[in-house]
């Protein structure tokens, strides 16, 4: 069922939520490490106990093959021989606490390879509302590098009101056109980041009177909990959990609130903790800046479409966009499949840079039907309401409309190809109520696994403040940095892959500092 203006009315709760998940008095300050700190000052450490392990399922979800259906879906092509996607459902309360009464429709998915053991706990992987988790999951298991799947099954939570979870439709049609081409076009174009920000005030007032009473409990906390759930349906004591970008936050949350039914944490280039929105945005603009650096690299060692200067061509290509040259396809629309294309979670992105080429340089010669059905279905993949209300929830303080303006002609000059959409991107959220960060964990008494990309377009650089966070809260951890381009690392990197399969297995940690060749 899809959560509709009618459908809320008739199903409306009669508490009210008073507040966001867990509050906020007892978040621990994060320090930041220095890289290869790996944690706090060594002593004389005791004996280890044996690492606890993760549980088979002793009560599966009911899940259903749909191999077929989801990689059509998200145009990801034919599945590789032996791959299994299972689909499946399951009830979560809205708020474990019971101050609304009522449940949602949470969407898992399941992949499997044939050598896959049956015998092997579950890997429980989100990516939060960068994507929905199904469709990273997807990306994950058909990519060149299978030795993750092969060593276990992978199953995704979408997150609420994200990909096969219970939808939200709760913005008004009339203010799509601003939402996909940022103001660019039509009313308010001559000031854009005046248009967005109207825009925000006027869908965030539509969806959360839409969702009341339940509109604070589209939280990592609350994400948390459909996990939680997860792991009550399978009647274990323990599971193994990925986080992915957005993702780790629900992951941070869920070691803090269930830490006791953790077995193992991997965190795959996690979002900053405790950064406002203009520095997770810029940290989001070198990242892509990056990793289109490296992509026009490959373009060009690959005689590639857009000639000797494959970089150059891009940003003459925005520069169009920007100006209104590109027909009904905005900057947005540009960038949105440029980020699109370099964060995809497909582990074969150096396969398809000359696909992107080409469609990049028809448009440049007028031919712009195959760059506006690429913009579409990326639009698809990360533009719906859900991931528009769960993503403001997370927001944490965004700038001022004159703020944005200024950024705008700064980045449009440090950041040309991505600077501009971002700085006017900054008030997709304005309007949202700034929400208090979710707590993170106070104690944490595990090995942690953590990667972090170079050229990352979802999160930008290193993930110093998280794991100052995991110093913090006592978790021996160790990062691995991979030198590639895309996100997140472990759908990209068969060196991760087996990092993760040794630790998933033996708690066993690499050496902190560690790199993986890209």
């Amino acid at each position: 069922m899809r959560w509709t203006r009618a459908a809320a009315t008739a199903a409306t709760l009669s508490i009210m939520l008073a507040g966001c998940g867990a509050g906020p008095s007892d978040r621990p300050g994060v320090a930041v490490e220095r890289p290869g700190a790996g944690g706090g000052a060594q002593t004389e450490a005791p004996v280890a106990p044996e690492p606890a392990t993760a549980e088979v399922p002793k009560t599966d979800l009911a899940w259903r093959d749909c191999t077929a259906a989801t990689l059509g879906s998200l145009d990801f092509g034919p599945a590789p021989a032996g791959l299994v996607l299972d689909c499946a459902e399951f009830s979560t309360p809205i708020d474990t606490a019971g101050t609304v009464i009522g449940t949602f429709r949470t969407g898992a998915l399941r992949a499997r390879l044939p050598q896959t053991p049956a015998d092997a706990p579950p890997l429980v992987l989100t990516s939060g509302s960068d994507r929905s988790s199904s469709s990273t999951l997807a990306g994950l298991a058909i990519g060149p590098d299978s030795a993750l799947l092969a060593a276990q099954p992978i199953v995704a939570v979408d997150r609420r009101g994200i990909g096969a979870s219970q939808p939200i439709d709760c913005i008004p049609a009339q203010l799509r056109a601003v939402f996909t081409d940022l103001g660019q076009f039509g009313v308010g174009s001559d000031d854009r980041v005046g248009a967005v920000a109207g825009y925000s005030q006027d869908a965030t007032i539509a969806c959360r009177d839409f969702l009341q009473p339940y509109e604070g409990t589209f939280d990592a906390p609350h994400a948390a909990d459909d996990i939680e759930q997860l792991r009550k349906q399978w009647q274990v004591d323990k599971i193994n959990l990925l986080g992915t970008g957005n993702g780790s936050k629900v992951a941070l949350s869920y070691a803090r609130r269930y830490g006791d039914h953790l077995a193992r944490l991997v965190l795959d280039a996690p979002e900053p903790v405790n950064a406002d929105a203009t520095t997770m945005t810029e940290a989001r603009v070198t990242g892509a800046e990056a990793a289109l650096t490296a992509f026009a690299q490959r373009c060009k060692a690959a005689n590639c479409a857009l000639g000797a200067d494959p970089r150059a061509s891009v940003t003459a290509l925005m520069t169009k966009a920007n100006a209104g040259e590109l027909g009904d396809i905005s900057a947005a629309d540009l960038s949105t499949a440029l980020t699109g294309f370099l964060s995809s979670p497909r582990g074969d992105q150096a396969t398809r840079v000359t696909a992107l080429a080409d469609i990049l340089a028809a448009a440049d010669r007028g031919d712009r039907g195959p760059l506006s059905a690429l913009v579409a279905r990326e639009t698809a993949a990360i533009n719906s309401d859900g991931e528009f209300v769960n993503r403001c929830t997370d927001s944490q303080q965004s700038p001022t409309p004159d703020k944005a303006r200024e950024l705008l002609q700064t980045w449009s000059s440090k950041y040309p190809v991505f600077g501009p959409t971002a700085a006017v991107g900054l008030m997709v959220c304005s309007a949202w109520p700034v929400s208090t960060a979710p707590p993170l964990p106070s104690k944490l008494d595990m090995p942690v696994l953590v990667f972090t990309g170079v050229a990352d377009p979802v999160v930008g650089g290193p993930a110093a403040s998280v794991t100052g966070a995991l110093g913090v809260a006592g978790a021996r951890h160790a990062t691995m940095t991979w030198q590639g381009w895309g996100h997140p690392v472990l759908a990209h990197s068969g060196c991760a892959q087996k990092a993760a399969n040794a630790y998933l297995a033996e708690a066993k940690l690499p050496g902190d500092g560690g790199a993986c060749p890209a």
